[in-house]
């Protein structure tokens, strides 16, 4: 997305569609940051219907655009079905179709996977949605490649989330897309907010709650955070909680839903991609600071999570000079 222009985000808000889902895109994609020093998105809302009522009567939603307004979208969220066995209204889906054919960004939230879903956008393609709706899904709409124990699914211009807090782990990643790591934890920041929950997490699916839980991994975190550069193992994390390495992998699943090695992993990426944003030229120097060891690794590990090379990613979100061995 280039930074000379807005992106135009369109949020379609259907009958009984979640608030909550609304105030995550509104937040992100609809709130002025002038301090991030760049233009922002410009958000829409839009209805099939001039009122529309949300989940269980709630509110009632009006002085909203019409579906006219996806015509002219970049990015066009899907309304979420809280009852998924209610189909999405014919206009909606017809809105959507079209913006499909016009190779306009689609994104849902939770169940609004059904919505895109019902479209035939997600025919053969990977997605994600709530776990608990996961059955009656794949029976539904076979064709697509349902992964039921994800966050999100990037698919380059369709992209899912599963439960409703999950929409803010899409919407920060689809920000880090646009406008790199350093906005993208800047926004985080803003939200008191995770910046970065790997999309391939498994969604926190029912389990019972102790009665006593361990005590926070927050501060062996920022532990760590201060001390990348440094070739740190999970040994070297578990000493510092003063834990085995089976406990702190056991926290670690149950706070993070991530190992410790994969969370130091993705911490390490995160800070290359900030040292690369600010203008560090040297990928030698990037991969020490950062303690992926070598540019090799970095490279591999940035395509990894980013699916570019340092020299891609620095022409997208940084200065735009050259990356240099």
């Amino acid at each position: 997305m280039s930074h000379r222009s807005s992106h135009r985000v369109v949020v379609i808000a259907d009958e009984g569609s979640n608030p909550f889902e609304l105030g995550v895109a509104t937040e992100l994609f609809g709130l002025r940051r002038p301090e991030l020093g760049r233009p922002w998105y410009d958000l829409t809302i839009c209805t099939p219907r001039p009122d529309v009522r949300m989940h269980g009567g709630m509110f009632t939603l009006s002085g909203t655009a019409g579906l006219e307004a996806v015509d002219g979208a970049d990015t066009v969220i899907a309304p979420n079905r809280p009852d998924p066995e209610i189909h999405p209204s014919p206009p909606v889906v017809e809105a959507i179709r079209r913006a499909a054919a016009r190779g306009t960004r689609l994104v849902s939230f939770c169940t609004g996977a059904f919505t895109l879903a019902a479209a035939g956008v997600l025919d053969g393609r990977p997605a994600a949605t709530h776990w608990r709706w996961a059955e009656l899904f794949a029976a539904r709409y076979p064709s697509v490649l349902l992964r039921p124990d994800v966050l999100f699914v990037d698919d380059g211009d369709v992209l899912t989330a599963a439960g409703s807090a999950a929409a803010l782990d899409l919407g920060l990643h689809l920000i880090r897309r646009d406008h790199g790591a350093e906005v993208a934890n800047s926004v985080s920041r803003r939200l008191v907010f995770a910046a970065h929950r790997d999309g391939g997490q498994r969604q926190f699916i029912e389990r019972p709650v102790p009665a006593v839980r361990d005590t926070s991994l927050a501060p062996v975190l920022a532990w760590a955070q201060q001390h990348l550069d440094r070739p740190l193992t999970v040994a070297d994390l578990a000493a510092r909680a003063a834990t085995s390495q089976a406990t702190l992998h056991r926290r670690f699943q149950a706070e993070l839903g991530t190992t410790p090695l994969a969370w130091l992993t993705a911490e390490r990426v995160a800070l290359a991609c900030r040292l690369i944003e600010r203008g560090e030229l040297r990928l030698d120097t990037v991969a020490h600071a950062s303690g992926l060891g070598t540019a090799a690794n970095l490279r591999t590990q940035l395509r990894r999570r980013t699916d570019l090379t340092p020299t891609a990613y620095r022409r997208r979100f940084g200065s735009g000079e050259p990356v240099t061995p």
